[in-house]
């Protein structure tokens, strides 16, 4: 495995197209100060013994070793041993709906913001558990598998938008049951699927979705994100807020919380409704729960021992400098022989 112990150091590559841009820049200011200062075939002559392919070769070499040498800085790492670690937790697969009446802010920012800030932290308290995501609105996919890897998972849930999904609608019923099929049967006895919803279930039954997997031991917890009074859905383009949705009579469209589905779907998959607000979001509840439930023994691999390769590409960056210092920006003797702009004697005594 390979890693960067300071990746921030990343940033000075930025000037190496920099400095690319600058050398191109000077050689042509170099070429049009010689044209101003003699006719093409004097300038030629005066620069006989001066190389046009060293100063490129050497700025190449500055290059490589500039680049070299930051890869060093950032310390490079390798895995060198590999060792299987024993955990103990429980899978806990989050299906997120993504549709458009996400978007309302009676939740603030907005219910989807605050249903992945809530995800976040749920991750930042997981101990020993692995976890999936799921994305879902007129269909569901799987975003993240189940894994043990939280980075992986922030990765992934930074990702997530309304824009993820092609097909509008929220088909709750067909998450749980892709969720279902995401933890192996192996565990199903120590997993829980977590709902994250407004819940306005235009598809499918999650009631009978959630009874499924409850017959199955996966217990179906839901946080329902959303206000009663509900609130118009915002309606985005380029990034920029044009106004609220409507229906085909031009009235404005309000998105109400459903609660009362996701209670009966809680009810039939043995799980915890909670309903978020703007003080709470009702993590705290389902975490108790999830802590409380049975623990699964999951093995992961572990590299735990890394070795430094820095000094590799510091040692390639010095040798890179050196030979650059002993390239001069004349030209050898045996291009001078080769004689390949085509000079003779005559010519170069008729100058003098």
């Amino acid at each position: 495995m390979f890693k960067l112990v300071y990746p921030e150091y990343s940033m000075f590559y930025l000037f190496l197209p920099v400095a690319a841009l600058f050398f191109v820049a000077m050689v042509m200011w170099k070429r049009r100060s010689l044209q101003k200062f003699a006719s093409s075939g004097v300038a030629e002559r005066l620069t006989s013994d001066i190389s046009r392919i060293k100063p490129l070769i050497r700025f190449i070499l500055l290059f490589l070793a500039f680049a070299s040498l930051t890869l060093g800085v950032m310390r490079p790492q390798v895995g060198s041993k590999i060792e299987e670690v024993k955990r103990e937790g429980v899978d806990v697969m989050i299906a997120l709906d993504v549709s458009n009446s996400m978007n309302a802010e009676d939740i603030k920012p907005s219910r989807l913001q605050r249903a992945r800030q809530s995800i976040y932290r749920m991750i930042d308290k997981l101990e020993g558990d692995r976890i999936g995501l799921i994305v879902f609105a007129g269909q569901a996919y799987v975003q993240l598998p189940i894994t043990s890897d939280y980075a992986a998972a922030k990765l992934f849930l930074s990702t997530v938008s309304t824009d993820v999904v092609p097909s509008q609608g929220t088909a709750i019923g067909k998450a749980i049951e892709m969720a279902v099929e995401s933890i192996g049967d192996s565990v199903k006895h120590n997993s829980a699927i977590i709902v994250i919803t407004d819940g306005e279930n235009h598809e499918d039954d999650p009631v009978e979705a959630a009874k499924s997997a409850a017959e199955k031991g996966i217990v179906v917890h839901a946080i329902g994100m959303g206000s009663n009074e509900g609130a118009p859905i915002p309606v985005y383009r380029g990034g920029r807020n044009v106004g609220f949705l409507e229906n085909k009579e031009g009235t404005t469209v309000i998105s109400k919380l459903d609660q009362f589905i996701l209670q009966d779907m809680c009810d039939a998959g043995d799980g915890k409704f909670v309903r978020a607000t703007n003080s709470d979001d009702g993590l705290a509840v389902i975490l108790d729960q999830i802590k409380a439930m049975d623990k699964q023994e999951f093995a992961s691999k572990l590299f735990t021992d890394f070795d430094d390769q820095f000094q590799y590409f510091l040692a390639i960056s010095l040798l890179l400098l050196v030979i650059e210092q002993l390239i001069s920006d004349r030209k050898s003797r045996l291009m001078k022989k080769l004689n390949l702009f085509g000079e003779n004697e005559s010519a170069k005594t008729d100058v003098l």
